[in-house]
């Protein structure tokens, strides 16, 4: 599972991977973008580098909480179906296999609408030290 993960992490970040061709390996890039799904720009966090992947699970009918991201994310919906909806009310529902560019510094909401769990991959580009997720201000 690790390997796999790995993997995923390489093809999304990784222009025409140089592993693609060799013997028993096949490279399927799974996100290429310049800004987030709201068409933000993205930034890469100053200082020192610190990369985090994370396994998110949620269970049906859960959701994430009104939260943003400090960081640039990528995201990976291994099972279930994930809505997550902006305080515009922009939603963008995703399912199995699909990746999207996560909003920076925007608050959003996640939601499983599927009938089993939601199990997605993130991967985090922050400063060494950085939190990675802020809940909003009462």
């Amino acid at each position: 599972m690790r390997f796999l993960l790995a993997l995923l992490f390489v093809a999304a970040v990784t222009p025409a991977l140089a592993l693609d061709g060799s013997a028993g390996v096949k490279a399927t890039p799974l996100l290429k973008s310049t800004t987030s799904w709201d068409g933000k720009a993205l930034a890469w966090p100053a200082g020192e580098a610190e990369g985090s992947m994370l396994l998110i699970e949620i269970a049906p009918g859960a959701e994430t909480g009104w939260h943003s991201h400090p960081v640039p994310s990528f995201a990976y919906v291994l099972e279930g179906e994930l809505e997550v909806s902006l305080q515009d009310g922009r939603k963008n529902r995703l399912q199995p296999g699909q990746a999207l560019a996560e909003v920076v510094g925007v608050l959003h909401n996640g939601r499983n609408v599927g009938q089993g769990p939601v199990k997605l991959v993130v991967f985090y580009a922050a400063s060494k030290g950085q939190a990675l997720t802020q809940k909003p201000q009462p």
